[in-house]
């Protein structure tokens, strides 16, 4: 619980921050969709929202943001006609690049006295902890405000 204790405020703290300092203007959840479509290429609103545990309807929210904004794209899905494929248009693999770099360098600032072996550590219980409840359906879920 002490983990929890820990996670949940610096989780908030990282989001905000994040909103604050955007240069480009993008919310968490844009900012998500970004990162998300930049790692793994073009993806469907369900596959998305199914990769980060929250509803296709606030998935879908923030993906009419980043459309708005020229971040995003639609495109045919050659797998399924209903259900169109949403990638990274110029300028949003742009923002994002300036989003993490951003982020990088501020996060490197904890470094301090960390080890390699601390953050594998830290990744390994965090990892093992997000396991624990593999079991909760998320099929509706909202970010909470």
């Amino acid at each position: 619980m002490e983990v929890f204790a820990l996670v949940g405020p610096l989780y908030r703290r990282v989001q905000r921050r994040i909103e604050l300092d955007a240069a480009q203007g993008v919310s968490v959840g844009v900012r998500a969709v970004l990162d998300l479509l930049r790692e793994n290429g073009p993806m469907t609103v369900p596959q998305m929202g199914r990769a980060q545990s929250l509803s296709r309807q606030f998935v879908q929210r923030m993906v009419n943001d980043a459309a708005e904004r020229h971040l995003v794209e639609s495109i045919p899905n050659p797998a399924h006609r209903r259900s169109s494929l949403i990638r990274l248009t110029d300028d949003g693999r742009a923002a994002i690049t300036v989003i993490t770099t951003r982020e990088h360098t501020l996060l490197r600032r904890a470094g301090g006295d960390l080890t390699d072996a601390d953050i594998t550590a830290c990744v390994h219980v965090l990892a093992r902890m997000l396991e624990l409840f593999d079991d909760v359906d998320l099929t509706d879920a909202e970010p909470p405000c």
